[in-house]
């Protein structure tokens, strides 16, 4: 659940067919970070013990919905095709470029696994706090 002293976080929602929840965070690139830790979250992803592996995601977009729904989208090709998840994200973000150096491992659990994030309902909102946006994953 949401704690209005919490800066950062996600929540799921009730969503009747697929999976939703809601992401807020103080600026922009620490909304990226907790939107990948929702999608950790909701997948049950779990990494296995070993070596680290290091990736970088780059993108330019016509907006910032468009660079979420870009960068979560990589991180679920990744966990199908790759097996790999990430838990540690550096995120740079200016205007409509998206710089993302990411540190993770081999999965050794992926419990749900997500098909595709979609654009419904998907709008990122500037909050006295900071941001929010609601995803909605299909599953």
């Amino acid at each position: 659940m949401k704690d209005k002293a919490q800066a950062a976080g996600f929540e799921e929602l009730p969503h009747t067919a697929d999976w939703a929840m809601r992401v807020w965070a103080e600026d922009l690139p620490s909304l990226f970070v907790q939107a990948a830790r929702g999608l950790n979250a909701l997948s049950g992803a779990r990494l296995a013990h070993g070596q680290r592996i290091r990736r970088a995601f780059t993108d330019e977009a016509a907006d910032v919905e468009d660079l979420l729904v870009a960068f979560l989208s990589e991180l679920v090709f990744l966990q199908e095709q790759e097996n790999l998840g990430f838990t540690e994200f550096d995120v740079r973000l200016e205007k409509v470029q998206l710089s993302v150096q990411m540190q993770g491992a081999l999965l050794q659990e992926l419990e749900k696994p997500i098909k595709a994030v979609t654009y419904h309902n998907l709008r990122i909102m500037k909050t006295e706090n900071g941001y929010e946006v609601q995803v909605v994953f299909d599953v």
